[in-house]
């Protein structure tokens, strides 16, 4: 498990998990990262304290442009931070997530991502809660407080998904972002962590989740999903349709062609993204969580001051 220490899935419990995380991921990141960096996952607060002319390298997005016209003179919003924050953790626990390496499939990544999240926040006193979900919404964990509440979050995530028909379906990411639209009423951090591979259609309301708060989108991947070894001839299948097709692995045509279909759907991937108003932040099953963590903590920093 890189970043966290080497754990079998079947030796895995949301305890030791989170001791593992604790000590080999936070531990880290409090050396790595200069200051508080709980605030490096959210973004500023909302509550308006002062008006002030403008000055050079203010934020252009905080100019009141009524104040403005009245004064003939730029004037930007002043805010103060909010003491706390509350987050929704929405969780990927679809077919695709466990593809990966035997000892750190998707899925888990997922579990290390969230847990490192939700316990930076919950040292801070803030709130967490968790959306979990696959072909639909699995499980609404409400926001609460400390180390319980992120137990409590990773128990589900180390649960194995079970449909409740049996049946496989594409997943669609809209289903819990409209979830989330409904449920986050008051202005939050949320965080997305997905492999994003499923239906079309998620753009519009991640653009509409985004508008309202301060949205953190993760994708889990592996290198295998962009280049297969050369194996010789096998069956692979649709984790999330049950789809079987024979491939020749051996043949360098179709392993260009699979790369270049992989590196196109990544494109129009980040370019939705940021249409809907956020970034994308890639880790993948192969990374050090700790290195990951901090480029996405740089990545909204620099974002942050332009």
């Amino acid at each position: 498990m890189a970043g966290a220490g080497a754990l079998t899935p079947a030796a895995l419990t949301p305890e030791r998990l989170l001791r593992r995380l604790e000590w080999r991921v936070v531990r880290r990141l409090d050396g790595r990262l200069q200051g508080d960096y709980r605030t490096l996952f959210r973004g500023s607060g909302v509550d308006v304290t002062d008006l002030r002319e403008y000055e050079p390298g203010d934020d252009l997005r905080h100019i009141d442009w009524n104040v403005t016209a009245r004064m003939d003179e730029p004037y930007v919003r002043e805010y103060v931070e909010d003491r706390d924050v509350t987050a929704w953790l929405l969780l990927d626990r679809s077919p695709s997530m466990g593809f990966g390496p035997v000892d750190r499939r998707k899925h888990l990544v997922v579990a290390e991502v969230a847990a490192t999240v939700a316990r930076i926040l919950a040292r801070g006193g803030n709130r967490v809660g968790a959306v979990l979900f696959d072909a639909e919404v699995e499980r609404v964990v409400p926001p609460g407080h400390g180390r319980t509440q992120v137990l409590r979050i990773l128990e589900h995530l180390l649960r194995e998904p079970q449909p409740a028909d049996g049946a496989r379906r594409p997943t669609d990411l809209a289903v819990p972002l409209r979830a989330a639209l409904g449920l986050v009423r008051r202005r939050s951090l949320v965080v997305l962590v997905s492999d994003f591979i499923g239906e079309p259609g998620w753009e519009r309301p991640l653009g509409m989740l985004a508008r309202r708060h301060d949205v953190v989108a993760v994708q889990v991947v592996d290198p295998r999903e962009f280049e297969l070894p050369s194996a010789g001839t096998m069956w692979v299948e649709d984790a999330e349709t049950g789809e079987q097709i024979l491939v020749d692995t051996d043949d360098p045509g179709f392993r260009e062609r699979l790369r270049a279909a992989a590196q196109e759907r990544q494109a129009t991937l980040s370019a939705g993204v940021r249409t809907a108003g956020t970034d994308l932040h890639v880790v993948g099953t192969d990374e050090d969580l700790v290195r990951a963590l901090a480029r996405i903590a740089e990545l909204r920093r620099r974002r942050a001051v332009r």
